[in-house]
């Protein structure tokens, strides 16, 4: 089986710099109470346009959950910006399947739809990620 991204070519290097920089710029909001703020009212507003439903308001026990998010992810952003390694892109995988089962939940719960686009994205770059850690058919015949 040939794969196009393996763990350890520059391509998939790319795919973890390109996941890093769409936390980067998604969760950067969510890291100070006064732009998550701005970003719950924007994803409020869209959500309201499309009829896909809205946030609910604001309270501070979210503000902070929502802080506390960002701040991790912006964090582990810039590492995989600055440094990516092969294993950042597995733990990441990792992570973006945790956020997906959390992100299906919440919307079997009724919470926004504005989420599936979140969802989305969570999934491919979590597949992109993953996938070449798969192990091929070749070492698995070699293992057995």
């Amino acid at each position: 089986m040939i794969r196009r991204f393996t763990p350890s070519r520059p391509s998939y290097l790319h795919v973890v710099r390109a996941s890093a920089w769409y936390d980067l710029v998604v969760t950067a909001g969510f890291v100070t109470p006064w732009t998550y703020a701005l970003v719950h009212g924007a994803l409020s507003s869209l959500g309201a346009t499309l009829g896909l439903g809205v946030l609910p308001s604001l309270d501070p026990l979210q503000i902070l959950y929502a802080n506390l998010m960002g701040s991790v992810v912006v964090v582990w952003a810039v590492l995989r910006i600055v440094r990516p390694l092969p294993v950042h892109g597995l733990f990441d995988g990792a992570a973006r399947t945790l956020f997906a089962i959390w992100q299906a939940y919440a919307l079997s719960q009724g919470v926004t739809r504005v989420l599936w686009l979140f969802l989305v994205v969570e999934v491919t770059f979590g597949v992109l990620q993953l996938a070449p850690w798969r192990p091929s058919r070749a070492a698995k015949s070699v293992a057995a």
